[in-house]
């Protein structure tokens, strides 16, 4: 975690934001939290392990494999990234690239699921992924109790349903949390419109980690009742973005990883005198510097 003044980012002076640094988690990414509570919560059967993902979820999937001693498959799409393909392989995991979206690969993933007999560990819509997920709230909740708001990347909307169910159970204060989405990704956004899981573009910078066509289910009820709104953020925003974590702070974001402070550095979310404003940092599996020139 990482306080930052807000006129670093453009901001009135008054305003204080604290960048939750997931991207410097294992395998890169908040995901790591979702991937060890399926495989430590439920019973994994001798076949294994199995997800679907853009590449993240699926680095994770396959750490905690390795790291537990199972076997996992990896379905990606075209679209991943090279540093997420190479690291899904280096933990030991089959590779599968199938299709040229999310939704391709999983649909392939469960047509593995039922000629293996493997578990499934969904990227976003299960249980324990978003229990996982929540654990980035009760961190920051520890760490900055005191926030105002909190701004959360959305793709399938694991990560931010975790952390808006963390922070209003059992009645306690808490932050508004407030959804960033790509303009050429926006999943949340025409679910909640339609006032249900409905299919959207899935494309844009961060088509990796942002892009699964449709928000998942078990999320939907925790995006209506409690996250406060969605805001839409384009490609050059998030490039910029990314340029600002590594100008000011010499930190590598990949594209997902750097949209939710797309909303803060692009002026779409406009903080209030002396807001105390959370940024959830999600990934940084990407190839943003180059260290040999």
């Amino acid at each position: 975690m990482i306080q930052v003044d807000g006129a670093d980012f453009g901001l009135d002076r008054s305003v204080q934001v604290t960048l939750k640094l997931e991207h410097c988690q294992h395998t890169g990414s908040f995901k790591a939290r979702g991937a060890f509570a399926n495989l430590l919560a439920r019973e994994v059967p001798p076949a294994g392990v199995v997800a679907a993902s853009g590449g993240n979820h699926g680095a994770a999937v396959a750490f905690a494999a390795q790291r537990l001693g199972k076997a996992a498959r990896i379905f990606v799409p075209s679209v991943a990234s090279p540093v997420k393909l190479a690291q899904i392989t280096s933990y030991g995991a089959d590779l599968v690239i199938e299709g040229d979206r999310y939704a391709d690969a999983l649909a392939a993933s469960e047509r593995w699921i039922v000629s293996s007999g493997a578990m499934p560990v969904h990227a976003y819509d299960q249980v324990e992924t978003m229990l996982g997920a929540g654990t980035t709230g009760a961190e920051l909740e520890e760490q900055a109790a005191d926030l105002d708001s909190v701004l959360v990347a959305v793709g399938g909307g694991g990560l931010i349903g975790g952390i808006a169910a963390w922070y209003t159970g059992a009645g306690r204060a808490s932050p508004r949390v407030v959804g960033v989405e790509p303009e050429l990704a926006p999943t949340l956004t025409r679910a909640l419109a339609a006032g249900r899981p409905v299919d959207a573009e899935a494309g844009g910078i961060a088509a990796d980690s942002l892009a699964p066509r449709r928000v998942g289910g078990l999320m939907f009820p925790l995006a209506q009742s409690r996250i406060e709104r969605v805001i839409l953020v384009s490609d050059a925003a998030i490039r910029s973005a990314q340029e600002t974590l590594w100008r000011l702070l010499r930190l590598v974001a990949e594209p997902g990883g750097a949209a939710a402070l797309a909303a803060l550095t692009s002026g779409s979310y406009r903080p209030r005198e002396g807001e105390r404003v959370g940024v959830v940092i999600c990934g940084g599996n990407c190839t943003a510097v180059d260290f040999g020139r």
